[in-house]
């Protein structure tokens, strides 16, 4: 089985890869010839998962699936949200976001917060939806040189160490997008 997983992040894509059963060969963007910036002008993280999933079954006639990702911060009234890539402006730089998140959340002592993935599949005419929820804390100071994103400030419910400390291996066990990764894969696995 081929499908497309409508992503350019790397990162990303190499975190899927890791969780996807051997038989189902995972096509990037890139591999399709798509290189435009796919729309993302949806208000909630499943709309934006949906849009992408259409925009390339409706343009390209791939089997896909596509997925967002959120960061949302309780005492931010669920900021960033579904904006968490662009939080601190278009330039989508990891960096500048994780730093408008620390100085936001300075007045606050509520720190808690989750990462959200919703993953929509197109296939064989029909359009699935997938979720993952990894709870947590945000931290006061960015720790750790693994991972992407906010993973540096993002401590998991139980966890002593940032998403950017632990293994990529540890990280899809206990992450939102191995969680909505597996719930994907089961699906899968039942049309086999």
């Amino acid at each position: 089985m081929e499908l497309v997983f409508a992503t350019n992040n790397t990162n990303k894509l190499r975190e899927v890869q890791s969780l996807i059963p051997n038989h189902i060969t995972l096509l990037s963007l890139k591999d399709i010839g798509c290189l435009e910036d796919i729309p993302e002008t949806q208000s909630t993280i499943e709309g934006n998962a949906i849009q992408k999933a259409n925009y390339i079954k409706n343009h390209y006639g791939y089997d896909c699936f596509a997925d967002d990702t959120g960061l949302e911060v309780d005492a931010l009234n669920g900021e960033p949200g579904v904006f968490s890539a662009r939080y601190a402006g278009l330039q989508r730089d990891a960096n500048d976001n994780m730093e408008k998140l620390l100085h936001n959340l300075k007045p606050h002592n509520d720190r808690s917060a989750q990462f959200k993935t919703v993953i929509a599949l197109h296939l064989n005419g029909e359009l699935k939806t997938f979720t993952g929820i990894c709870k947590g804390q945000i931290t006061e100071t960015k720790q750790g040189e693994k991972g992407f994103g906010y993973d540096p400030i993002f401590k998991a419910e139980g966890y002593e160490h940032t998403f950017a400390e632990i293994s990529l291996v540890d990280k899809n066990k206990i992450g939102h997008r191995g969680k909505a990764i597996r719930k994907l894969v089961d699906a899968l696995e039942s049309l086999r």
